[in-house]
């Protein structure tokens, strides 16, 4: 008898050690699969508005503090802070970094499967899932989103196996741990307060330690500080509208809509392979796109998958309606209170960010509805299935979905012409000599949209950080100034030209004393803000008084000899009045427009980096 228990044990050893070895391989397998994503990846839109200001900042209780349209995040934004500071936009990095995280969190998943259900085979299937799933791939193609949401994907299973081993042993320590864990995760993502309600559920359905009330008054100590801290600086918080944040609640029809899009047109088909087509948005990211005959393929499927659980596994319902639940008030209640407005339903349904990090809490429910938990009892309503391998052709089309659906995703140029404009913007700005005047515009839309980030979308902003020297940022051009520059689209310098309307300089240049000389403009102009370039000779230094139609007028100093000056004004019509202040100054050629990069000059560098 001893040796045939002998012998057992031996084989479950080997068993265990082929499982933890399978799963081991997979983790990474998937890193080499998901890096080849990653590496062309760069940042985008929010994360040059965080790197900038943690530029700007110091390592303070205000910056890390600061909850940014409903997301406290110190953690990240102390990321963002040394980000900054080792190479501003440093995203080999951010490669490294966003792999190191990814490994991190696979393997904690892993050994809360091997704890929860023990070192069988079946706990592949949810780590596979994990491993696989497209709804994880928009996050990682995100700094921003990586900073949040993996820190999460690794403390939300640590926490959960800590909370595991204090409800299989009563050692107080494993609570702290699972308490360590869940402010780790805190720090990082606002759905981290729902890692003791997960515990809670688990306990109650599997674990059976409702009665370690330490260990409960421990998770609440730590929750309901969290939860004071969050709504106060939710409220106090200046947002970049320079105001604070307020709640606004969507109409019934829009929340449902919404609810109902990000569940059925995101969650459901990305958990069964999908969405298998994508909305771009931008070169750089793109939305689920699933085809609403697959949407209704997934529901069946799901409603199947739970169905199957439901008569089969006991107590599967409570793991499906702990996901349900984990849905509703971790991923939909946060996009209702103003993103849906701002978004609308179907953009912020179809967005998979925002479940990214339910991927785990959809592994750990797939591994309750379908395998036992190790040391239940009675694990089944009914006796277990013969079809022990009905799962592999599943998991196989599943498998399938997944890679055809991540290739999908990557079929674009991802980070490629972000990172060209930036680096070329770099070497631009290295071959200025120091105090070169260059005009402060927006970045390009691809980079950054100034709609949504209002100043931090300005090249001094975003570019400003990577130069060298010290430069001349100049938000509108004014005064005199022999060559101001401007970026052209690719992120190359050039010098600046006005689009518009020319007043020719004739003959010889036109007497300007303390009264008004109009000048006709060849063809009327609207009401607006314009840019005049007016070409000079002057004998001495003066103030030019510079009039469109009956605006008021608007000084700019111009200085002597032969020289160029500039001045921003509005008004519109069909004359430009000017006076000088002072000395008479004789004007040449007069430009009223736009500033635009000079095309007949060859540009800083001559070509964009590739």
């Amino acid at each position: 008898m001893g040796r045939v228990v002998a012998a057992g044990a031996r084989q479950w050893s080997r068993s265990g050690d082929a499982v933890l070895a399978a799963g081991l391989v997979m983790v990474a397998v998937q890193l080499v699969w998901k890096f080849e994503l990653v590496r062309r990846t760069y940042f985008r839109q929010d994360d040059f508005m965080f790197i900038a200001r943690g530029l700007e900042s110091p390592l303070s209780w205000d910056y890390l503090m600061r909850v940014d349209f409903g997301h406290m995040m110190p953690g990240a934004f102390a990321i963002h802070w040394a980000m900054g500071r080792l190479g501003v936009y440093n995203d080999a990095l951010a490669h490294v970094l966003t792999i190191s995280l990814q490994a991190a969190a696979g393997l904690a998943l892993l050994r809360l499967l091997r704890l929860l259900f023990g070192t069988r085979p079946a706990i592949l299937v949810p780590l596979g899932f994990y491993l696989l799933t497209p709804m994880t791939i928009p996050g990682l193609s995100w700094w921003a989103v990586v900073a949040e949401t993996l820190p999460f994907q690794i403390a939300l299973p640590m926490a959960l196996a800590s909370h595991v081993h204090y409800t299989r042993t009563g050692r107080f320590r494993h609570a702290v741990a699972a308490a360590g864990w869940t402010v780790f995760g805190m720090v990082f993502f606002v759905k981290a307060p729902f890692i003791p309600v997960l515990a809670f559920v688990l306990t109650a359905g599997w674990l059976g330690g409702l009665r370690l009330w330490r260990g409960w008054l421990l998770y609440l100590g730590v929750l309901v500080p969290y939860a004071v801290l969050f709504f106060r600086q939710l409220f106090t918080s200046v947002q970049l509208t320079n105001d604070t944040f307020r709640p606004v609640l969507p109409s019934a029809e829009v929340a449902a809509k919404s609810a109902w899009t990000l569940l059925t047109g995101s969650l459901v088909p990305t958990s069964l392979g999908g969405p298998w087509r994508w909305q771009p948005i931008g070169e750089d990211y793109a939305l689920a796109a699933t085809p609403p005959a697959l949407i209704w393929a997934s529901l069946a499927v799901a409603g199947v998958a739970v169905g199957v659980s439901v008569i089969w596994r006991r107590r599967a319902w409570l793991a499906w309606l702990a996901l349900l639940g984990y849905f509703l008030l971790a991923d939909v209640v946060p996009i209702m209170l103003g993103r849906v407005e701002l978004l609308g339903p179907d953009l912020s349904g179809f967005e998979l960010r925002y479940v990214s990090s339910t991927a785990t809490v959809v592994a750990l429910v797939i591994g309750l509805a379908f395998i036992p938990v190790e040391g239940e009892e009675r694990p089944w309503r009914r006796p277990a299935l013969r079809l022990r391998w009905a799962w592999a052709p599943v998991a196989a089309v599943f498998a399938a979905g997944s890679v055809w659906s991540v290739a999908a995703y990557a079929d674009r140029p991802l980070g490629a012409n972000v990172r060209s404009y930036v680096e070329t913007a770099r070497q631009a700005l290295a071959r200025l000599p120091a105090g070169s005047v260059v005009l402060d515009t927006y970045v390009p839309a691809k980079i950054a949209f100034p709609v949504f980030f209002y100043d931090y979308a300005l090249q001094s902003r975003i570019l400003g950080p990577t130069a060298p020297r010290e430069i001349t940022w100049a938000r509108r051009l004014a005064g005199p100034l022999a060559q101001p520059l401007i970026f052209d689209e690719q992120g190359r310098v050039r010098p600046v030209a006005i689009d518009g309307v020319t007043i020719p300089a004739g003959a010889s240049c036109t007497p300007v004393g303390p009264s008004e000389v109009r000048l006709r403009l060849p063809v009327p102009i609207p009401d607006g803000e314009h840019t005049v370039q007016i070409s000079y000779l002057n004998g001495a230094p003066t103030t030019l008084d510079v009039r469109l139609g009956a605006a008021r007028s608007t000084a700019v100093p111009a200085g002597s000899d032969l020289g160029t000056t500039y001045a921003t004004i509005s008004g519109g019509g069909s004359e430009l009045a000017v006076r000088a202040v002072g000395p008479g100054s004789c004007v040449g050629e007069i430009k009223i427009g736009v500033p635009v990069p000079a095309q007949n000059v060859a540009p800083v560098p001559p070509q964009p980096v590739r």
